[in-house]
């Protein structure tokens, strides 16, 4: 690929929690349909994606993938199978992901704010007294004019 290896730097954060699983992944039409089993490397992460065939899945099905036309091609036993994608499904279900992932956070951040409010001791919440000037109250100032 002409990439300067040189340029790569050293990673020392580690993933965890990571699970290899396997599980059968079936293309099918009623008729003409091609079954592999794939290992999915399972996170504890939020994505928008379910499941992300990369290079070794699609290897094991030899299929052949176009992005512009949403489109997954492959040999099966009567034929070529080919699964096409629809772009309005597929941007309803990122925008439903989005929203999603925003409730949750609004939610995360209301949590947080309610539990360091409990854990704000009663003299954070009083009005300091002491060395402090008081200022005028809006009597004071509506006398002086």
């Amino acid at each position: 690929m002409g990439f300067d290896m040189t340029k790569l730097l050293t990673s020392y954060q580690a993933f965890y929690g990571i699970i290899p699983v396997t599980l059968p992944v079936t293309f099918d039409t009623r008729d003409n349909y091609r079954t592999e089993s794939i290992i999915f490397q399972v996170a504890p992460f939020e994505t928008s994606y379910h499941a992300i065939l990369g290079r070794p899945a699609l290897a094991k099905f030899i299929a052949i993938h176009n992005h512009t036309y949403l489109l997954l091609k492959m040999p099966a036993p009567n034929g070529v199978l080919s699964i096409c994608g629809d772009v309005q499904t597929s941007h309803s279900c990122e925008t439903e992901n989005i929203n999603t992932v925003e409730a949750l956070e609004r939610s995360n951040n209301q949590a947080m704010v309610a539990q360091a409010a409990k854990a704000l001791i009663m003299d954070q919440l009083q009005k300091p007294s002491g060395n402090s000037v008081p200022s005028p109250s809006c009597t004071q100032i509506a006398r002086r004019r």
